[in-house]
């Protein structure tokens, strides 16, 4: 597969198009974890896929924009969404987030394995998360530590950062920012034969101070 970003979309379109589910439809567990106590406001979901942190968290009465390369992803989210009675309280929008970027400032910005096979600017695209943080928000990323254990065919390309590396990527300006969580955590994960594995996942969670910027 080639980097541009037709390839892209169509990578991402072919594997969702290939099932009628790729991922459970539950929300990320340190999503939940993490913004359960934040009062709702405006939240930015980056890589939303079928839909299922937006879906949650406009269900706790926040507004969602959801974002994803793909348009299969998109549309079958989009269904979930209404079907969950949740459809008026998230936008959907289409972006190949290297290209182009959501307008606007918001309460909460989330990225929840934002990674992909090929060439992606991750860390560019996280400083453009960051900066899309309104003054006493949140940005929520979390990540993969690496390759899963039933993954043997690695992709050289793919740069799993730990959580110091995406700290520093994100280039925070010195006291407009504080720190909250930046740590390493294991996480159980079913293998393509339906049994448990433990995965090394991270997650980076920092808030802009208000009165910064």
């Amino acid at each position: 597969m080639t980097d541009d970003i037709a390839s892209q979309e169509d990578y991402w379109d072919g594997r969702y198009a290939s099932t009628e589910r790729v991922w459970s439809g539950n929300p990320n567990g340190v999503l939940v974890r993490e913004t359960s106590e934040l009062t709702p406001g405006t939240a930015l979901d980056l890589g939303c896929g079928e839909g299922g942190d937006a879906i949650w968290l406009a269900g706790r009465g926040w507004r969602v924009t959801a974002v994803d390369i793909s348009g299969v992803a998109l549309r079958r989210a989009a269904d979930h969404a209404a079907d969950a009675g949740v459809g008026g309280l998230i936008s959907w929008e289409r972006h190949d987030l290297g290209e182009s970027f959501p307008e606007g400032a918001y309460d909460l910005v989330s990225a929840h394995f934002l990674h992909t096979v090929g060439y992606m600017p991750r860390e560019r695209i996280l400083r453009s998360a960051a900066a899309a943080v309104a003054p006493g928000g949140i940005l929520l990323v979390t990540g993969h530590g690496g390759f899963p254990a039933w993954e043997h065919d690695h992709h050289p390309e793919v740069h799993f950062p730990t959580p110091d590396e995406v700290v520093r990527d994100l280039e925070l300006a010195e006291g407009e920012w504080e720190v909250l969580l930046s740590e390493e955590h294991e996480r159980v994960q079913n293998d393509p034969e339906g049994r448990p594995t433990t995965r090394q996942d991270n997650v980076v969670k920092v808030r802009r101070l208000r009165g910064a910027g």
